[in-house]
């Protein structure tokens, strides 16, 4: 099995210029690796819609994957829906991956259980993977609600399985799920790894409750991972990879928390 280091850019870089440095540093930084440094590590990144195909080109014929952020809820292709990117123009774009669920998107837009079905559905029938996020509010991990709130929000791939178990093919090379805790994403505060491996423990669990061909699925971990702090998450083997924001923008600290990993699965 595989680790997966994927570094979400949100709204970043700003400019085509900065895009472009930013990967030039990246592709740099891999091709001089030793190819064991990395080895057994799967790359990937994910930048905003604007940047997307420019991105996907300069990723032609590297190891590095390409993801969107984010797809259309209302139609799998087109439509009358201003400003939104259909997961059929993602894909053609080049991405092979979306990000779908995260916090900030659940938090700004108010993304409901039934959006978030309908968003894993397209991707899913456009060929896209699934990078599916979850993860508890600080009052809710005060209130020790982490597992009731994570199986409310995977709850949307019970119904998936429900309701087009055709979707069940192939499913567990297409989904990954980034368990990341809202108190913990861009605030430096970090959960313990025994806090987050027996997470991703019951994760894994329920994930195969709902179909036996989700046993032992990929599950990251997100939420101020870093150089300093990616061994320590890598040496547990509940813990897959990782979803990275802020350290996934400077290539030195992207390529240090992959290569962490790669030695873990070692």
């Amino acid at each position: 099995m595989q680790a997966w280091v994927i570094g979400n850019w949100k709204q970043n870089p700003a400019t085509s210029h900065d895009v472009k440095a930013l990967l030039d540093d990246l592709l740099t930084a891999v091709s001089s690796k030793e190819q064991s440094d990395i080895a057994a590590c799967q790359l990937m990144v994910a930048p905003s819609f604007i940047h997307l195909t420019a991105v996907n080109e300069r990723l032609k014929g590297s190891s590095v994957l390409c993801a969107a952020q984010d797809i259309s809820a209302h139609s799998a292709s087109t439509g009358a829906y201003t400003g939104d990117c259909s997961a059929q123009q993602i894909a053609d774009a080049g991405a092979t991956w979306t990000i779908l669920g995260h916090s900030e998107r659940r938090q700004y837009h108010q993304e409901s259980h039934d959006c978030l079905l309908q968003k894993m559905t397209h991707a899913l029938t456009q060929n896209l993977g699934v990078i599916f996020c979850i993860g508890e509010t600080q009052a809710q991990y005060d209130a020790k609600q982490t597992l009731a709130v994570i199986d409310a929000q995977l709850a949307v791939i019970k119904d998936l399985l429900t309701q087009q178990p055709e979707l069940i093919e192939g499913l567990p090379a297409r989904l990954i799920i980034a368990y990341e805790p809202v108190w913990a994403i861009g605030t430096g505060k970090v959960p313990t790894v025994a806090e987050v491996s027996a997470t991703h423990q019951h994760i894994k669990q329920t994930l195969a409750s709902f179909n036996a061909a989700l046993d032992n699925m990929t599950v990251l971990y997100g939420g101020s991972v870093n150089a300093d702090n990616a061994d320590s998450f890598a040496a547990d083997s509940m813990i897959d990879g990782a979803l990275v924001g802020g350290a996934s923008l400077k290539a030195e600290s992207f390529l240090a928390i992959a290569q962490a990993f790669s030695r873990a699965m070692a």
